[in-house]
């Protein structure tokens, strides 16, 4: 796996933006605690959107498929981390937490398998 352009890692950046407004909408629309709001709606429409368009006009690279899914979880992970740390009444925050520093760990290793491969 090797990012040639900084369009590659832009598709990173969405993939983390649309999971943080998915996990953002889903909490915005179905939990007590998190108060209405239309903008990680908006934020969802517009990532997964935009995501979608570069999924059809470009070609990825090999292994961004798998980097891409991963910073998905990572944002719907990190939403989750941040709310519960707000919302203590949620419930605790650690296992999303333990589960991020795993999936960083995991990202890590990729990013410095495809840097060797270079």
């Amino acid at each position: 796996m090797s990012l040639q352009s900084p369009r590659d890692k832009s598709t990173l950046l969405l993939a983390f933006i649309t999971g943080l407004a998915i996990n953002g909408s889903f909490s915005v629309m179905f939990s007590a605690f998190v108060p209405f709001s239309i903008f990680p709606l908006i934020a969802l429409g517009l990532a997964a959107w935009s995501l979608h368009q570069r999924y059809l006009n470009r070609s990825m690279p090999e292994g961004m498929p798998s980097l891409a899914a991963a910073f998905f979880l990572l944002g719907i992970l990190v939403y989750s981390a941040l709310v519960r740390a707000e919302y203590p009444d949620i419930g605790s925050n650690f296992i999303p937490v333990v589960l991020m520093v795993a999936l960083v760990f995991w990202i890590a290793t990729r990013f410095k398998k495809g840097k060797s491969s270079q």
